[in-house]
């Protein structure tokens, strides 16, 4: 390696190493400014530093793994499904006498598996709107 480029090399590393020593400097200086005496800490701010920190980690985390409820462009399939009903738990689309017939099933447990089954049914079978017909045939186990 050449003379010149050696210093130049030189010269740009004593630079940054200058500013991370005055970083590190200003850094420092805070950290002994903040701490003071550990006994005026009071523990209701430690809690409630550590909360916000626990909600914001939360939050982050669940937009990162449950993207769909993040915000995203209207979609035509949602404006099919707000022109009627819709399965619960679902977006098939379906009669208000299918609601009315899974409204009459008295266990929650078991009306959200009927529904579920309905709508793999009609998902499998490509049946866009469920009627009674349907629903009678897709609800037997």
């Amino acid at each position: 390696m050449s003379e010149p480029k050696l210093d130049e090399r030189l010269a740009a590393l004593e630079a940054r190493l200058g500013r991370l020593e005055s970083l590190l400097g200003a850094l420092g200086d805070k950290l002994d400014r903040s701490t003071g005496n550990p006994g005026d800490v009071k523990a209701s701010d430690i809690k409630t530093s550590i909360q916000a920190w626990v909600t914001d980690y939360v939050s982050m985390r669940l937009q990162q793994l449950v993207p769909e409820t993040c915000e995203h462009p209207e979609r035509e399939e949602e404006a099919a499904v707000a022109d009627g009903p819709v399965l619960p738990g679902t977006r098939i689309r379906c009669t208000d006498e299918v609601i009315h017939r899974l409204g009459r099933i008295p266990i929650p447990f078991v009306r959200q598996m009927v529904a579920q089954k309905v709508a793999e049914t009609a998902l499998a079978e490509r049946v866009g709107m469920v009627d009674v017909t349907f629903f009678e045939r897709s609800a037997t186990f």
